[in-house]
């Protein structure tokens, strides 16, 4: 691989860390005309210093929505199961509309950690 196409992998990466290595050799091949197989990515990729690991997952409450949760459950922390029966959980529902909901890999130097 040249030192051209290195560096633009490289900037690729740095980008956007969330990318499998197929998607890597397409973008490679549609912005700059280097055509790779993805497992000559990965190997260039672990060459460079960079590992694929599974992202840490995000939670899903915000600092300013836990703030907002709190008094809520302590006004009701005395209530009864049948009333907690009357309360619509809308966490129960999962669904994706665009992405998947499996295990997100990414492209990061060793100590780094990047969050999903």
């Amino acid at each position: 691989m040249t030192e051209r196409g290195q560096r633009m992998l490289k900037r690729t990466v740095r980008r956007s860390h969330q990318l499998s290595a197929e998607s890597i050799a397409k973008d490679l091949q549609t912005w700059c005309g280097l055509q790779m197989s993805p497992t000559t990515v990965r190997r260039e990729l672990h060459g460079m210093g960079f590992h694929g690991r599974a992202a840490a997952s995000k939670p899903y409450i915000t600092k300013c929505n836990a703030k907002r949760r709190m008094p809520w459950c302590k006004a009701r922390h005395h209530w009864t199961l049948e009333q907690w029966r009357h309360i619509l959980w809308t966490d129960q529902s999962h669904f994706s509309v665009w992405q998947s909901d499996g295990r997100v890999w990414v492209w990061l130097f060793p100590g780094r950690m990047v969050l999903a």
